[in-house]
């Protein structure tokens, strides 16, 4: 990979890394575009930025205004900012990493996004960040459960469940019988972010298939591999006594992707999110001709 040029927060120019976060090999996980250095880039220019690279989501990293965090992460989709995204986190710290960051803290590394501050740490599946607690919880009522079914168009004797599971993009859990299930979905346009998961056979190289669907242009658009999504079921699933850790999540490969998320919960209780991070573009990006918005 070709050096990427040192720059100033006063600069035009910035660091620019693109990784593949819980893929099994490179180019089949779910891509982040990562800019550095971007203290002085504005959030108009953020929201640009991420609308061009046309990805699930785009983040910028920049100093942290708490003192206990390690870097700041602002996390954007192509048309709005998010408090928290799972594999953006893993891909910012990953890139944050392999630029020289060095952490204060002798075993993790912190931090600071729109949620408030978020541990990682290196395990042998890959970084890891800890499940934030969930924003809403509890069965969805009766009239919603309806309404993610119809979307879904699953059979409702399949769906055993219809849960609250937002960590912060609104999501809604359905778990259904079995991962077969969940690969031969091929829902409507849906309103909402909404997270289905199955179990495999036993024996599968995975425990879990998982697909997220989400709202686009009226629509319904699905993230190869999610690591907010499967934060959020795994609490679900380990609270509920419906799974047990360790487990592996395979997502992704009803739209030519294979990602695989590893949940560990430790002796303290927390649950962990971990898989493979990859720089696969790296470089710089000029913000200086930015258009007016």
């Amino acid at each position: 990979m070709r050096p990427v040029p040192e720059t100033t927060n006063g600069g035009t120019i910035r660091p620019f890394r693109q990784v593949d976060v819980f893929g099994t090999t490179p180019y089949l996980g779910n891509a982040v575009a990562v800019v550095h250095d971007a203290d002085r880039v504005t959030s108009d220019e953020m929201q640009q930025i991420a609308l061009w690279t046309n990805l699930s989501e785009t983040t910028f990293l920049a100093a942290p205004s708490n003192p206990g965090a390690d870097y700041g992460v602002r996390i954007f989709t192509p048309t709005r900012e998010l408090p928290f995204a799972g594999h953006p986190t893993l891909g910012s710290a990953h890139a944050w990493l392999e630029a020289g960051g060095v952490s204060q803290h002798p075993d993790r590394v912190i931090q600071e996004c729109g949620i408030g501050l978020v541990p990682l740490q290196r395990t042998p599946s890959g970084l890891a960040f800890a499940a934030p607690p969930l924003r809403r919880a509890g069965p969805a009522s009766e009239e919603l459960r309806g309404r993610v079914i119809e979307m879904l168009g699953v059979d409702p004797s399949r769906a055993e469940a219809v849960e609250w599971v937002d960590n912060g993009p609104g999501w809604i859990g359905v778990l259904v019988d079995s991962a077969e299930t969940v690969l031969a979905l091929r829902p409507g346009a849906v309103d909402r972010p909404i997270g289905v998961v199955g179990p495999h056979p036993a024996g599968a190289a995975a425990q879990f298939e998982v697909r997220a669907f989400v709202p686009s242009s009226g629509s319904t658009a699905e993230d190869p591999v999610t690591g907010s999504l499967n934060a959020s079921l795994a609490l679900w699933l380990l609270g509920s006594g419906r799974a047990h850790a360790p487990y592996v999540a395979s997502q992704g490969a009803a739209i030519g992707h294979s990602g695989h998320v590893h949940v560990t919960r430790d002796a303290a209780g927390e649950v962990w999110i971990a898989g493979s991070t990859r720089t696969l573009v790296e470089g710089a990006i000029d913000v200086s001709t930015m258009p007016s918005r």
